[in-house]
């Protein structure tokens, strides 16, 4: 008897949590990188095993890194270094070549970190049965529905930004794709919230219908 195959969605669960747990050999992370980059969805999902594992580092002690420059330098430059001149002065070859060995090492560094989705908000009702993840990717803000259902038909969930003592300003429609917005991170204390409106969003530019979920900006749920 042989296991069923896993669902498209299963698939990519799967895939996010083999990112983040830092287990996919060079070629599958890099794509995995690209897909984060062009598909907010998967985004989504690699924010949502961040914050999960979020906490299995906090029984680990942090350990020093280890002094990897001069084992750098003696690949980088093999030969002896020019005697150095007596008295207090010092061997500029080798100050350039620690400094091209640290401009390479920054570069590597860069390199190997990628940009990754920052948390900023999750809307859910008190039962969890109806959830939305916000994160901050790019520049933009991706507002992905990790539980429940979109709202029934002739209806629709909108997304509003209210800031301390301002009326709410709408920042789009939430349906069956990832909301991908070109957006700042909110300060703390600004208020997202979710109202439900006819098909097409508020007719007033302002929540007509009930308030289903709201979020602020830096409280923990």
């Amino acid at each position: 008897m042989t296991d069923a195959p896993l669902t498209p969605e299963e698939a990519d669960d799967a895939l996010a949590a083999e990112y983040v747990l830092g287990v996919l050999d060079l070629a599958e992370r890099a794509e995995a990188e690209a897909r984060i980059r062009r598909d907010p969805g998967f985004a989504a999902r690699v924010g949502d095993w961040e914050a999960r594992m979020a906490g299995l580092n906090d029984d680990f002690a942090e350990a020093p890194a280890p002094d990897l420059m001069p084992k750098i330098e003696a690949r980088l430059f093999p030969q002896a270094p020019a005697p150095a001149r007596q008295g207090r002065g010092f061997s500029f070859g080798w100050f350039a070549g620690a400094a091209l060995a640290a401009v390479l090492v920054l570069a590597t560094v860069a390199t190997l970190a990628p940009p990754r989705p920052e948390p900023v908000a999750t809307l859910a009702t008190a039962d969890r049965r109806l959830s939305y993840q916000i994160t901050h990717f790019g520049g933009t803000l991706q507002v992905a529905r990790v539980a429940g259902v979109p709202a029934v038909p002739g209806q629709v969930h909108q997304l509003w930004i209210i800031a301390p003592g301002a009326s709410p300003v709408s920042l789009g429609l939430l349906e069956d794709k990832p909301l991908v917005i070109d957006y700042p991170v909110p300060p703390p204390g600004f208020i997202f919230a979710v109202s439900i409106e006819p098909e097409g969003g508020s007719p007033t530019g302002l929540p007509t219908g009930p308030v289903i979920l709201t979020a602020t900006v830096g409280e923990t749920t």
